[in-house]
């Protein structure tokens, strides 16, 4: 019976480490595989819930964002853009900056 506690102590550890390894390193396969610009064409940008069963997706295809509704009959393609060119962070702080900050605007609405 002592036998059986001492093997457990050590195999069940052992087995525990060796689970948690090997998620970690799926994670990480998938995080290296699974890249942006992977050459893949189609990169899905947004989803908004709309109900439990629709959804709206703008997926991005060739330069161009496609506003697409999920539901229980399928997808429709609802609107057609082209693709909005992202703005470096520094570009989008600077021009977030440049209106009203959020106390000045509760000062306007306060009055």
């Amino acid at each position: 019976m002592v036998w059986y506690i001492v093997k457990l102590l050590i195999l069940l550890p052992l087995i525990a480490a060796m689970i948690w390894g090997s998620l970690r390193m799926a994670q990480k396969l998938q995080k290296k595989f699974m890249a942006n610009g992977n050459g893949r064409s189609v990169k899905l940008v947004e989803t908004l819930m709309l109900s439990p069963t629709q959804k709206l997706l703008v997926i991005e295809f060739h330069g161009r964002e496609i506003l697409v509704s999920t539901g229980r009959q399928g997808m429709t393609r609802l609107a057609e853009a082209p693709a909005r060119v992202n703005l470096p962070e520094d570009d989008f702080e600077e021009t977030f900056r440049e209106g009203p900050d959020f106390a000045q605007t509760l000062r306007r609405i306060d009055k």
